[in-house]
């Protein structure tokens, strides 16, 4: 199926690895080109480095911290000078703590939602005046987490900041709309990803088990009985950047494999 994204520009927030970086891949692949971004100049550099050894159209770096505004502005305006345009947003900057109420600090709950919210606020913010250039034609995609869904005591921050951007994304979804912007969010659950891994090792600490047994615990709470890979994620969300979701906005798409939360709490 041809998703009609040559010569499409996206901007990646959080693209240097993870669920990011396979959107940013599998949008080369297709044809677009591509901004992104990450805090880690070393680790941006090195996905950039891959990136472009991979088949499809061209790749930007620019380091850059989502809970900085002036960060977020200068992502924005550094993608539109090197290609000319922005048609796509895709919000993946963010990570937020695991931890009990009572263990958790006001900084955990501030930076959880500063980077996975409030980061995500200000792309959208600074992206619009690009996207609102092209003719009635946009698409912000925000990978947000069925933590906003389906919500877990030993994942309040992740649970709380997640919420906020569904409401967001669906509010947005509304206004923009009218101007052919669309604006959609995926909710993962479990991502084989070092943020996973980094829950997982909070869950363990928190039930007092093993890490090995937190990740029996989540595979067996998938129906499907494994995690979800960051590239099964990147093709929801790169075809809801396409042009084949043309009729697709305010749409809230869990990619958890039905997961029951439940099943862990034991």
């Amino acid at each position: 199926m041809d998703l009609g994204l040559n010569g499409k520009v996206a901007v990646i927030t959080g693209a240097s690895k993870g669920i990011g970086y396979a959107c940013a891949e599998t949008l080369l692949r297709e044809g677009a080109r591509v901004a992104i971004c990450g805090r880690d100049e070393a680790r941006l550099d090195h996905a950039v480095e891959t990136l472009r050894g991979a088949p499809g159209g061209e790749v930007l770096g620019v380091q850059a911290d989502m809970g900085q505004r002036e960060d977020v502005r200068r992502f924005m305006q550094v993608a539109f000078d090197q290609f000319g345009a922005i048609h796509i947003l895709i919000n993946c900057a963010g990570s937020s703590p695991g931890g009990l109420l009572e263990d958790l600090t006001e900084e955990q709950w501030f930076g959880s939602l500063n980077l996975k919210f409030m980061g995500y606020v200000r792309a959208m913010t600074e992206a619009l005046p690009y996207l609102r250039r092209n003719n009635g034609w946009g698409r912000i995609v925000n990978v947000i987490g069925n933590d906003g869904v389906k919500p877990s005591y030993w994942e309040m921050t992740a649970g709380a900041a997640n919420a906020a951007d569904i409401n967001v994304t669906l509010s947005m979804a509304e206004q923009y709309g009218r101007e052919g912007i669309t604006v959609n969010a995926v909710n993962p659950g479990p991502v084989a990803t070092d943020r996973w891994d980094g829950l997982e090792k909070a869950f363990a600490r928190d039930k007092g088990v093993s890490q090995e047994r937190a990740h029996e615990l989540a595979v067996s709470s998938i129906p499907l009985g494994r995690i979800c890979t960051p590239q099964e994620v990147a093709d929801v969300g790169v075809f809801l950047a396409s042009e084949r979701a043309s009729f697709v906005n305010g749409g809230l798409l869990n990619i958890d494999g039905a997961q029951r939360k439940g099943i862990m709490d034991t």
